[in-house]
């Protein structure tokens, strides 16, 4: 009975040994072709960045634009960009110019950074304008 255990062990970790041998070279053909496939490939370029062409807009329709977020400002101090675009009328990219153009002149003072910044009036442009 010993040597019948005894072979049924031998055959069984040589049936294992078949298999992992199988294993590895049935992966290393599938390596094999992958790199095989991926020489044959022809090497394209990344493609080129679309740029958005647009017209630009008038210094007179900057400055309007500019003139009424800075009355929105002032009817709403301490406002971020989403809530005080649909009053003026305008998409917050839109004003991104205007916003620029007040904070340079010492009109509006802007507080954070991103979507949380908040926009004040400057209280010696109030009393100028």
């Amino acid at each position: 009975m010993t040597n019948t255990n005894v072979d049924l062990g031998e055959r069984i970790e040589r049936l294992v040994q078949e298999h992992i041998a199988a294993s590895r070279k049935a992966a290393q053909e599938a390596i094999e072709r992958a790199f095989a496939s991926t020489a044959k490939l022809p090497v394209r370029a990344a493609p080129k960045a679309q740029r958005r062409v647009g017209t630009r807009r008038a210094s007179a329709d900057i400055a309007a634009l500019g003139e009424r977020l800075y009355r929105a400002v002032c009817a709403k101090p301490g406002e971020t960009m989403a809530v005080l675009a649909p009053i003026v009328g305008a998409s917050a990219r839109e004003l991104n110019r205007s916003t620029t153009l007040l904070r340079k002149a010492g009109r509006v003072r802007s507080v954070g950074a991103r979507h949380m910044t908040r926009y004040f009036p400057m209280a010696n442009a109030a009393a100028s304008a």
